[in-house]
């Protein structure tokens, strides 16, 4: 039987980045992963270009039942470490938004620096390879691997969630957590669309491909001052995508089509100057007039011109535009999520080193954790750090066993 210090299972962000690290601190490390390739959602994510970090990272932009778990990994390896290394490598990157660092060429440039990573650290990465079972043993653990047996002293899942099935996701680390009698938080599609009841789905079909920015309010007051996208399906955007975290099933979202507007001082502005002129042509120099139409056929604008709006209309015409109540279908789960939220409960674990408390010598690090970061990176970071509060855990316990 093969033996290694640590076997990582997974090869995806927090995977490579473990394995790698762990490799370099001197430990003989195995990274499995299921799949043809290395770092596949990676490969995905970003359009192409893989938002890798933000320069914002602080603990109030993830959710977990733990809120201050991830506080030591963030502090120990921050953003500013990871951006060391990207410049280290030469990959040019360009700040989009809101501090979202994305690759200027291609993602495939981050995946080519992990596992250059890990050839730095004489990691053995075998991909194709299926997780069998596995045994806690005298020294560490058995894994059966397509046929064959390998033990290890450390064992590290780093599975992912569910998002994505089509990238090869898979409920694989909580059911090992489960076998090792951890508590799995419930799961649900994080960072993901929205879809729309029928009637409001047919009148907004026809907007598919708008965007317009606007501020997006949960039923518990969290907000996010992003775009929004109509599609074929529903609501999408930044600002849906961030607000679905926060959304449960039977719930309104508010939204504010027009934040940056003082709408009533602009009526009675336009008014002044152009009374005959209609509502709808007014309010398409801040709306796109696809938009304007949409709202008109859901009767939420008169057919009016400025000189005949009445006080009261004006005041439903605002809370209609700036608090437009929402209560979606659903979302499109999580074959379109970028993450997943829950997973393996953080009572169980360090936050210094992810280790199971109860379990010597088993780790758990990125998505199959519960910590879910806010769309820009932000997950991206909780893989890196987590990864490497790990390995140098795994790296000391290696060396006090050898």
């Amino acid at each position: 039987m093969e033996q290694f210090d640590v076997v990582v299972i997974g090869a995806g962000a927090a995977g490579m980045f473990c394995a790698a690290q762990a490799g370099q601190l001197g430990c003989r490390v195995l990274l499995i992963d299921n799949g043809k390739k290395p770092g596949r959602k990676i490969l995905m994510s970003g359009g192409g270009r893989c938002n890798f970090t933000n320069m914002y990272i602080e603990p109030a932009a993830y959710l977990s039942n733990n809120p201050h778990f991830c506080k030591s990994a963030l502090a120990r390896y921050t953003q500013w470490d990871f951006i060391e290394l990207i410049n280290r490598y030469g990959i040019a990157y360009h700040e989009k938004t809101l501090g979202q660092l994305f690759c200027d060429d291609s993602a495939q440039q981050v995946v080519d620096m992990l596992v250059k990573e890990c050839e730095l650290g004489q990691v053995t990465t075998r991909l194709r390879s299926e997780v069998m079972s596995v045994e806690k043993s005298g020294h560490g653990f058995e894994l059966a691997l397509n046929g064959e047996k390998v033990s290890a002293r450390s064992l590290v899942v780093a599975s992912g969630g569910l998002s994505m099935p089509g990238l090869g996701a898979s409920p694989f680390g909580y059911k090992l957590a489960e076998q090792f009698g951890l508590n799995v938080l419930p799961t649900r599609a994080a960072l993901v669309p929205f879809t729309l009841h029928k009637p409001l789905l047919e009148h907004s079909q026809a907007l598919s491909g708008v965007s317009v920015p606007a501020l997006v309010t949960a039923e518990n007051g969290t907000h996010f001052r992003e775009s929004i996208l109509f599609t074929h399906r529903g609501l999408s955007g930044p600002a849906i995508l961030q607000i679905s975290s926060y959304w449960q099933p039977g719930e309104f979202v508010s939204i504010n089509l027009l934040p940056e507007l003082d709408l009533l001082g602009f009526l009675n502005e336009q008014r002044l100057a152009h009374p005959n002129q209609s509502l709808k042509n007014t309010l398409a120099l801040h709306l796109p007039k696809r938009l304007v139409e949409f709202l008109q056929t859901l009767g939420q604008l008169p057919e009016a011109t400025l000189k005949q709006l009445t006080t009261a209309q004006q005041a439903t015409l605002a809370e209609n535009l700036q608090n437009w109540r929402v209560q979606p279908n659903g979302t499109e789960g999580y074959r379109t999520a970028e993450v997943t939220l829950g997973g393996v409960d953080t009572k169980a674990l360090s936050s210094k080193t992810m280790a199971v408390n109860a379990v010597p010598g088993l780790y758990f690090i990125g998505e199959v954790v519960d910590v879910t970061g806010w769309l820009g990176g932000y997950n991206f970071q909780w893989a890196w750090s987590s990864a490497w509060a790990c390995a140098q855990a795994v790296a000391v316990c290696a060396e006090t066993k050898a």
